[in-house]
């Protein structure tokens, strides 16, 4: 019994608030590695993506959404704290955000300081130093982060090669009963990401389960079956295969890490612009879609288990990719630039409609489709959202549809270490009325260079290395780019010393392939440059760019250049 009225109000209070967390929907946050939006659900006609496509059949789809760099642990790191690589100043591999730059709350921490239980499988965090060594455990998560044992042979010779020997090639199709333990590191996660939610059924308390999948990242070491879904007299080349005329020498990434494959060592490529024989280009782009279908029937499982222990209804559930691949567009491979095919990612949001009621019956939410069954797979995707959004978005949106207080909107340019955000709720597109495309919405990444032309590091150059930073804005009809002069020592960026400059028209220029920046006749450029200088030095390169491009489409259509 309450000995006091007070007493008794207390503890009136802590069963409320028990009652409410177990009310709680939970989060199922799945990541995949080097996800370009090649999926059935955006278009690509190539790819079988079927789980995926179930999911995107019933979620809200947003068709334009763009990482904020171009590789894995600066992406991550900026998706998962909401701010942005200059805030986190995090452009390579090499630091940890609280110790290098500011102790800022991560998304997951932000649900377990909520009372869920917080819990990560694969690669969701950047592993190694940018983690701390501990995928932010235990900052982020309830218990230590999961790794799948087979991983630590991703890098070694585990390729057979035509020669019967084994090697550390980029193409890795392979027998998965003659790999170490007879199984592979997404499937290894599956199997603990399944066991884990067999735990939470039964807890009635909330969680966040975070599922990082390595593939389609490289090497393409995934089942043999696998390729047969892509038969290689049905491939075609990129069609956009050849190294833009007018693209700056900065803005090209050279695929360092490809070139270092065993197989591609082989081919002797001459560096930087070298092409890639074009039978092996159809090779890759083969397995990469392969990859894609191996990674698809890894999320089918999980959905399906989640679906069988009846979490389905009471779970939210996002998939996104830390960023885009390049498959030979503009004579580049892998990510490290800042074209759409480097940035765009797929970002699919699952809302759990309100359940079955009492002795009603509820079909399947995501039963396993089995990509091998049937040649063709037909799932409507009706909730789709064409703005431009970003990765920074994901934090407030996730924690709005949980019911969680949305963090506050950080301040323009701030290190601020108290919880805000870069990115914006999206929850406000998910209604169903269909809306009026802004055109004002943008997204901006940036990616770093050692040098005005290529270079061995200009993939992933060390931040002590960095002299050049390529800030890119993207709406729904432009994408703007400026590389500008940067110092590695105070993290600034000099906005008047412009390296180079790229425009792309993408109504008539899709493929970002003709690049027109310099189109404008000179009096129209120096227009928009004598505007900028009222602008205040204290707004952030975000802003300013905002105001550039409004400058330089309106000095096009003032001095009537045309695009050539």
């Amino acid at each position: 019994m309450c000995v006091t009225v007070h007493k008794c109000l207390i503890v009136v209070l802590h069963a409320l608030v028990a009652v409410a967390i177990k009310e709680r929907r939970n989060v199922l946050f799945i990541v995949a590695d080097d996800l370009r939006t090649s999926l059935g659900c955006y278009g690509d006609v190539t790819v079988k993506s079927p789980n995926i496509d179930q999911l995107a059949s019933k979620s809200h789809v947003f068709l334009n959404a763009f990482a904020q760099q171009a590789v894995c642990a600066p992406s991550r790191t900026s998706m998962l704290t909401s701010r942005r690589p200059d805030t986190t100043r995090l452009y390579d591999f090499k630091s940890y955000w609280r110790v290098h730059s500011g102790n800022y709350t991560t998304l997951p921490q932000y649900f377990k300081s909520q009372g869920y239980a917080t819990m990560s499988v694969g690669k969701v965090f950047h592993p190694g130093i940018a983690s701390n060594h501990t995928d932010d455990y235990p900052y982020s998560w309830s218990i230590p982060a999961y790794h799948p044992a087979s991983f630590s042979f991703e890098k070694k010779k585990m390729c057979k090669g035509e020669d019967g020997h084994l090697h550390a090639n980029l193409l890795c199709a392979v027998n998965v009963a003659e790999q170490p333990g007879g199984t592979l590191p997404d499937m290894e996660s599956v199997d603990e990401a399944v066991r884990l939610l067999k735990t939470r059924a039964t807890d009635g308390s909330p969680f966040f389960l975070a599922v990082g999948f390595h593939k389609p990242h490289i090497p393409f070491r995934i089942p043999q079956e696998y390729l047969r879904l892509y038969p290689i007299e049905q491939m075609t080349l990129a069609p956009d295969p050849d190294v833009p005329r007018r693209l700056p020498p900065v803005a090209y990434n050279p695929w360092t890490d490809i070139r270092k494959r065993d197989d591609v060592q082989k081919l002797n490529i001459s560096f930087p612009y070298g092409p890639i024989p074009k039978d092996f280009q159809l090779r890759i782009r083969q397995h990469y879609y392969a990859a894609v279908s191996y990674m698809d029937a890894q999320v089918g499982r999980l959905l399906s288990a989640l679906d069988a222990l009846g979490l389905a209804q009471n779970t939210i559930v996002v998939f996104t990719s830390d960023h885009g691949w390049s498959l030979g567009e503009h004579g580049e491979w892998a990510k490290y630039s800042n074209f759409d095919v480097a940035t765009h990612v797929p970002l699919i949001f699952y809302v759990p409609e309100a359940p079955a009621p009492y002795g009603g019956l509820k079909a399947s939410t995501f039963p396993f489709v089995d990509v091998f069954s049937q040649s063709e797979f037909i799932f409507k995707i009706e909730e789709v959202v064409e703005n431009v959004v970003e990765l920074v978005a994901v934090f407030p949106t996730v924690s709005h549809l949980a019911g969680l207080k949305t963090p506050a909107p950080c301040p323009e340019v701030s290190l601020q270490e108290e919880l805000c955000t870069d990115g914006m709720n999206l929850a406000h597109e998910f209604k169903p009325k269909k809306k009026k495309i802004n055109g004002e919405a943008v997204s901006f990444s940036q990616y770093p260079r050692p040098a005005d032309t290529p270079q061995e590091y200009s993939d992933l150059p060390d931040l002590k290395d960095i002299k050049v930073m390529g800030y890119s804005l993207r709406s729904y009809d432009y994408r703007f780019t400026l590389w500008l002069g940067f110092d590695p020592k105070t993290y600034q960026v000099n906005v008047s010393d412009v390296h180079a400059g790229e425009l792309y028209m993408l109504a008539d220029d899709p493929g970002e392939d003709n690049n027109v920046y310099d189109d404008f006749e000179q009096h129209g450029v120096m227009m928009m440059w004598r505007k900028m200088k009222n602008v205040p030095p204290t707004v952030s390169v975000q802003t300013r760019m905002k105001l550039q491009l409004l400058n330089l489409t309106a000095a096009m259509k003032m001095s009537g250049s045309k695009a050539r």
